[in-house]
């Protein structure tokens, strides 16, 4: 079954957004919460297929707030220290293989997931 081509207009904003989450790894997380923002904004006006998206960058963002709170609270006995970096990497794997999704015009593999 072939799928309908891909408007680049309908793409954008979500392409943004992931390119605004990759770069809260070096913002101290600033432009995660401007994504975050963009993704409510934009997200009943998408069709169905871009709302998935929305609805995956929007649980990336708590999840990983989530997991932040977590590291932060272990860092008092230096063990968070270490999660730091997953955190960065986790945060990473799933904006880009989200990013490649949504360039491809495919729904995120698995949107519900708390890993990727």
């Amino acid at each position: 079954m072939t799928q309908p081509p891909v408007k680049r207009d309908d793409i954008r904003a979500p392409q943004i957004i992931y390119a605004l989450y990759l770069a809260g790894i070096v913002t101290a997380n600033i432009t995660l919460l401007i994504g975050v923002i963009i993704a409510y904004v934009y997200r009943k006006e998408a069709a169905p297929w871009l709302q998935q998206h929305y609805r995956y960058l929007i649980r990336t963002f708590w999840i990983g707030t989530l997991y932040a709170c977590i590291a932060f609270l272990l860092s008092i006995v230096i063990v968070g220290t270490l999660l730091w970096p997953l955190l960065a990497v986790w945060l990473g794997v799933r904006c880009v293989l989200g990013w490649v999704d949504v360039r491809k015009g495919l729904t995120p593999a698995r949107p519900n997931s708390w890993l990727w």
